[in-house]
């Protein structure tokens, strides 16, 4: 996709002010036009269709990259890898699953952010592992939790409880921690004055508008999700999956006595239909689940 040369860039000379003033003149897209421009793009590769789906949420991907001022990095490369990864999901985006875009793109507009904080801050060079990364960008907050923020080498007792809590070894519990009060650079350092104002670098690290951990969790669970659902419809006759479609897999459903006349039949009968639909749907992605390992055998 070569839409990334043609838009606004944001960059210290030109002030991040102005980059968002620009980006605010991109209309956002209703619904059917949207969905118009996926089919082109998926159709046709048409970039243009591609590059308006993108600049209409150019201020999505800043919001999210504003969200981590706190990591000391360039807000104007945050906000250039927020617009990478929208730009990735537009690439793979699929209207006819049912989501619109800016659900599907917040997931990739995090993914790469955090990707590239990881790949900035040397003190985290020890490897890319989602655990890893959980333990990360949540070690602060568990111990927090069991009010172990002295400076130092961890208890065995909470290392322990650090470890269950964040599926992670003691080992790597331990080298983190190490990390993190040390090494490379003291995040206990402090930031700003003596007093009330004053806090310690490591404060200043936490993404007050996401959960890390959860982000990265749920991005992967819902990459599942979206995977076993376009397999299962399969399972669906024409009628069955448009119905549900309409009915429970798009923003605003369409009512039973629409759908009664579209179909010349009963709204019972749209009810019946939309409920066996969504019975043998729910069975499908069971079983596609287990045969994947997702779920556990009775």
């Amino acid at each position: 996709m070569t839409t990334y040369a043609n838009l606004p860039a944001p960059s210290p000379e030109q002030g991040l002010n102005r980059y968002l003033q620009e980006i605010r003149k991109f209309p956002m897209l209703e619904p059917e036009e949207e969905y118009m421009l996926a089919k082109r793009w998926i159709d046709h590769e048409d970039a243009s269709a591609a590059h308006k789906m993108v600049t209409s949420h150019l201020r999505l991907a800043a919001k999210i990259a504003m969200g981590y001022r706190g990591y000391g990095l360039p807000q104007a490369e945050v906000i250039s890898e927020a617009n990478v990864g929208l730009m990735q999901a537009v690439k793979r985006f699929d209207p006819e699953k049912g989501f619109r875009l800016a659900t599907y793109a917040m997931w990739w507009i995090r993914a790469s952010i955090q990707e590239y904080i990881l790949r900035s801050w040397s003190l985290v060079k020890l490897g890319t592992t989602s655990a890893q990364k959980k333990l990360f960008f949540n070690l602060r907050k568990a111990k927090a939790r069991i009010g172990a923020l002295e400076e130092g080498d961890l208890r065995p007792e909470n290392v322990k409880q650090i470890a269950h809590d964040l599926g992670v070894t003691e080992e790597e519990v331990v080298s983190m921690n190490r990390r993190l009060s040390g090494g490379d650079a003291s995040l206990n350092a402090m930031v700003g004055t003596e007093g009330d104002s004053a806090t310690q670098w490591q404060d200043w690290l936490e993404d007050e508008d996401a959960d890390q951990a959860g982000a990265y969790e749920e991005r992967d669970e819902l990459e599942a999700r979206r995977e076993l659902l376009a397999a299962a419809l399969d399972v669906l006759t024409e009628r069955e999956k448009d119905v549900l479609m309409q009915r429970r897999l798009q923003d605003q459903a369409v009512t039973l006595e629409d759908l009664s006349a579209q179909y010349d039949v009963s709204r019972e009968r749209i009810r019946q239909i939309e409920v066996r639909a969504f019975e043998k749907l729910q069975k499908r992605m069971q079983e596609l689940a287990r045969e994947k390992g997702m779920l556990q055998t009775a």
